[in-house]
């Protein structure tokens, strides 16, 4: 079956946006809340190059999720650009965004809701191949039974509805679809976190392994460190819709610089029952992203915060440390990374 048409883009970058920025307008009884908006995603500027995974993590409610729609363009930005192969994508519309489609997709967090209860799984791995006009129908039947069975699931389930399958089964048939159309970039959605632990590692292995294989590009959100760890080349934290700190995966792990950061992995569970951490309380609830704080917005729950320079100045994301031989420089919003340092 002909493949969809996929152009090669430019070395390098796959996918960047510059300065995304998405409010949602609020809508209060009697109008008392007009012209308020919920700053979901405010001024984020990141990258990823082809074949690369790009962790993306944070506290629930910080505009993880958010910001990888609006990559895909599933909702439109209030502001800012995505450069997508080097071309701005933000102003697309029409045919021109639905080829774009083909090579950007996504796996949802809840495998059971991401399928039709009602159609069998050989037809909604299918679908994307229907609704692009690719092939007859006897070779998108055979194209969705080789795409399941490459994600371990046997072909002859091609037939059974998705309540006969378990979580892990469910997700892997997600994964399936989203290969459809040989995309470049999957943004994953807290693809493992409704799995069972014993399931996780297997999941978490094919991706690995089908990133290898097509040089696909990820979006890996997720709150779970562990699985960042193992998974990710980057690490981006997100905090009350910005981004805090980006580095390398080991130099994040390894020597966190934002306090933000370090408080995050000081909750990371260790695998050894005689092994002591020293765990960094947070004050306070995280404000909302409605009316942020002023200066930065992790002063009021920051451990190491100095009045009044942190409540007033913005501390800019800017470079920290320079990142070795293929690493991205380490950059992190804070006014005292370099005193500790």
């Amino acid at each position: 079956m002909a493949e969809a048409a996929i152009a090669n883009g430019p070395a390098g970058v796959l996918i960047e946006t510059r300065d995304l920025v998405k409010h949602f307008p609020v809508k209060g009884a009697f109008g008392g809340a007009k012209g308020r908006v919920v700053r979901a995603v405010d001024g984020v500027s990141i990258s990823v190059a082809s074949g690369r995974t790009l962790g993306l993590v944070g506290e629930s409610g910080c505009g993880k999720s958010t910001l990888g729609r609006l990559i895909l363009r599933l909702i439109e930005p209030t502001s800012g650009s995505i450069l997508f192969e080097g071309r701005d994508i933000t102003k697309t519309r029409g045919g021109a965004l639905r080829g774009l489609r083909a090579r950007m997709q996504i796996v949802f967090q809840d495998p059971q809701s991401s399928l039709d209860p009602r159609a069998r799984i050989g037809a909604s791995v299918a679908e994307p191949l229907e609704i692009y006009g690719l092939g007859t129908r006897r070779e998108r039947r055979e194209r969705a039974k080789g795409l399941l069975s490459r994600v371990g699931i046997p072909a002859e389930s091609y037939l059974r509805f998705p309540h006969e399958f378990s979580g892990g089964q469910k997700q892997r048939i997600g994964i399936a679809r989203a290969l459809a159309l040989s995309p470049r970039l999957i943004v994953l959605d807290e693809p493992v976190s409704a799995l069972d632990v014993s399931i996780r590692a297997q999941v978490i292995n094919l991706l690995m392994d089908l990133q290898r294989e097509l040089e696909l590009a990820y979006v890996f959100i997720s709150h779970d460190l562990a699985v960042v760890r193992h998974t990710s080349h980057e690490v981006a934290v997100m905090y009350l819709g910005q981004i805090c700190e980006h580095a390398a995966r080991d130099a994040i792990f390894d020597d966190p610089l934002h306090p933000y950061t370090l408080a995050l992995l000081a909750a990371v569970p260790i695998p050894d029952p005689n092994a002591r951490r020293e765990r960094i309380i947070l004050a306070g609830d995280v404000p909302s992203p409605i009316d942020p704080p002023t200066g930065c917005r992790f002063h009021t729950r920051c451990p190491i915060a100095q009045f009044p320079i942190c409540s007033e100045k913005v501390p800019p994301l800017e470079v920290k440390r320079r990142g070795a031989a293929g690493e991205p420089d380490r950059t992190a919003s804070c006014h005292f990374v370099d005193a500790r340092a």
